[in-house]
């Protein structure tokens, strides 16, 4: 790890406690606003909320390995000896990756056959992806790094390939006011995952030292933000939509329910 100034140190401490509040308000926002979709789109939501959810208890242990692998010494921080543990991202990664695939496929509500098909499909080649990535993470040398690199882009360009072909014609037939919403959802995972292969290469195209490490963190998390909590919202945006499209509402919902509980008794 290489040695930070108190500004860099802490301009990383911080986006990941920043990241942290930011996960763990979105995933409760998420799973309280299932009230005001349609049944139907629910599941997507609740999916939706368990990404960030889970985000936030990782960013938890990233930033206490953050705070081990560096100790203040002469207005500086030195690696301590503890080493930051990359694992945590990876884990974090390849439990949400998958799941924010399936999170826009199900609010879709496309036919179950498609939607198995896609989410089998697009998930298997997430996780893939995250599984290649790795080894080229923790590489030591150039010629590996770039190697796991190139095998994990195999499957990253099949999702972005799938997500602009298959998935755009199964979604074709989409509510005239959800469909620019689909649409910049599926750019938001563009913009967002095509940080990750960028970044993971910088300290071998000149990018390294202090200013690469604190680049690389802030990069991860900002890119996590956008992508979990970014995503998730775009979520809840096409549900509403979709639930309105529907004729759905939550005051007619609420109406059936106390009509059945008045004429139940209750």
């Amino acid at each position: 790890m290489p040695d930070l100034s108190l500004f860099e140190y802490d301009l990383v401490a911080n986006m990941m406690s920043f990241c942290i509040a930011v996960m763990g308000a979105g995933a409760l926002f998420l799973f309280l606003s299932r009230a005001n979709v349609a049944p139907r789109y629910r599941p997507a939501l609740l999916v939706s909320a368990l990404v960030p959810a889970i985000a936030c208890y990782h960013y938890i242990r990233i930033g206490a390995s953050w705070a081990s692998a560096y100790v203040l010494q002469n207005g500086a921080y030195t690696a301590s000896g503890i080493p930051f543990n990359d694992a945590y991202r990876y884990a974090d990664w390849l439990i949400t990756v998958p799941l924010l695939i399936i999170e826009l496929i199900a609010v879709c509500a496309l036919t179950k056959t498609i939607a198995r098909s896609m989410a089998i499909k697009l998930s298997a080649a997430a996780a893939l992806m995250i599984l290649l990535g790795y080894p080229g993470e923790v590489a030591s040398s150039a010629g590996t790094a770039w190697l796991w690199w190139g095998l994990a882009m195999i499957p990253f360009v099949y999702i972005l390939v799938q997500l602009y072909g298959s998935f755009a014609k199964a979604t074709a037939d989409q509510p005239a006011t959800v469909k620019p919403l689909i649409s910049k959802a599926r750019g938001l995972i563009l913009i967002t995952w095509s940080f990750y292969p960028i970044a993971f290469l910088a300290p071998y195209l000149g990018l390294s030292g202090a200013a690469g490490e604190t680049a690389l963190q802030v990069g991860y998390t900002v890119a996590d933000i956008t992508a979990k909590v970014g995503l998730g919202l775009y979520i809840y945006f096409i549900a509403r939509a979709k639930s309105e499209a529907d004729g759905w509402s939550a005051q007619v919902e609420d109406a059936a329910v106390t009509g059945k509980r008045e004429m139940a008794g209750v």
